[in-house]
């Protein structure tokens, strides 16, 4: 084991160990959840990161979604024309792209893979997935059927996972919503995640793998942090108990493609929405803070990045070095980790692409312990959109999700830390999964 894997595995007891200073009941803690969570992702990263059939199996997937994605792009050209070629393509008519263009190019794999989710929905592909999951989750963590499968459902879709657990949610406890909300902000949709691929593959040319790899991670990373956080004191209805995720089915392949498409523009305008407000409100807030940075910076003789963005960067400073990022790149992702909690981590995989197209890493491992870390919808804008859809679908709870909303929010940043921790752990700088 080299060094800096060495400082991720002891991160990983880092991070528990600031999870249970966080705690609302620190002598409550459930072992079983602890070990078996994190017993898990060591298992699951030992074999992908380390054993050759793991790797072979990582690089296969892998290239079976960048391929995948090359067909989504299909329908986005023949709609948008130039405008959705990337940068450096060439189309059959000889026209060359404009450059790369956000809307044109990443957001329309959104809808594509909404639309394919859907397919396998329907084809009953996805419910047996999230079922084993679920089954998987329960027997080893003895925690409730109804949490196991809404961190199941999370490992391939986003928000709509609560509807999986539709019918249980106003039986359930307050440790058991905070688990539904962490696992929601600790996980990234499918759908979602084909966008961070084709913003980051030019650059990072295994990143589909990571990204799929760093959401089956952060499943049991999020009951563990969820429990950490806030531990059960009830006794929850479906403790112990397989449940059967709760969908409605359409009624033949065409609704299932017309819905899914339908559901991938409402998300991509949900995005834009979000982005237009958040990255306005942090331009406005970073020319305040601007002013009072030059009036302390002149007084002190010193110089302090009064960004929002520098801010963060300086609070997640040491949780980024307990992640193994060696400290040469440490000031750089910790500002794209800390970035996160406030613009989205679309904005924060975008700026880690361009941190990697201008070479200012001087570790690979840094790149892909940020993958991990940031594989998440740990923000602030994510949990008002996490507590909102889940009280919609139970209004009886709203005021039990609102009070647990900010403690899910920490789990689910802690969470995403963790699986950084784990891949940190393995990882090496010879390792076949880094690609390019």
């Amino acid at each position: 084991m080299q060094a800096y894997n060495l400082v991720s595995f002891l991160g990983i007891f880092f991070f528990l160990g600031t999870a249970w200073l966080l705690s609302a009941d620190k002598k409550n803690m459930n072992w079983r959840v602890i070990v078996w969570g994190v017993g898990l992702q060591l298992i699951f990263a030992l074999f992908i990161f380390v054993v050759p059939a793991g790797a072979k199996l990582f690089l296969f997937i892998n290239n079976i979604v960048v391929h995948v994605l090359e067909s989504a792009q299909a329908g986005s050209r023949f709609v948008f024309g130039r405008l959705a070629l990337p940068p450096g393509a060439v189309n059959e008519a000889g026209e060359s792209s404009l450059g790369f263009i956000l809307a044109f190019q990443a957001f329309p794999s959104i809808i594509f893979f909404s639309a394919l989710m859907s397919i396998l929905y329907f084809l009953n592909i996805m419910p047996r997935l999230i079922r084993g999951f679920a089954y998987l989750f329960t027997k080893l963590m003895r925690i409730s059927g109804a949490e196991s499968m809404c961190a199941a459902s999370n490992i391939f879709v986003g928000i709509e996972s609560a509807l999986t657990i539709k019918p249980h949610l106003n039986d359930m406890t307050a440790s058991e919503l905070c688990a539904v909300l962490t696992t929601g902000m600790a996980t990234v949709a499918s759908s979602v995640l084909a966008f961070y691929v084709y913003t980051l593959q030019a650059q990072f040319p295994t990143i589909a793998g990571h990204l799929i790899s760093a959401s089956i991670l952060s499943a049991p990373a999020a009951l563990v942090m969820s429990k950490i956080i806030l531990p059960e004191s009830e006794t929850p209805k479906t403790l112990g108990e397989s449940i059967a995720p709760h969908y409605n089915k359409e009624n033949n392949l065409f609704e299932a493609i017309i819905n899914g498409a339908n559901a991938g523009v409402k998300l991509i305008v949900g995005i834009i929405a979000l982005l237009l407000a958040v990255l306005g409100l942090v331009a406005l807030a970073d020319l305040f803070l601007g002013g009072i940075g030059w009036r302390l910076n002149s007084m002190l003789g010193i110089y302090i990045d009064f960004t929002l963005k520098g801010l963060l960067g300086y609070i997640f400073y040491p949780f980024t070095l307990a992640l193994g990022v060696p400290p040469a790149d440490a000031g750089i992702i910790a500002k794209i980790i800390g970035e996160r909690t406030i613009v989205t981590e679309v904005t924060a995989y975008q700026d880690l692409a361009v941190i990697l197209s201008k070479n200012l890493l001087t570790h690979a491992r840094s790149a892909v312990i940020a993958t991990y870390a940031l594989c998440g919808f740990a923000h602030l804008a994510s949990m008002s959109i996490f507590v909102g859809g889940v009280a919609a679908l139970a209004p009886e709870k709203t005021q039990v999700l609102a009070k647990v909303g900010f403690r899910a929010l920490l789990a689910a940043t802690l969470a995403c830390m963790l699986t950084g921790a784990v891949a940190g752990t393995f990882f090496t700088k010879g390792s076949l999964l880094l690609g390019g």
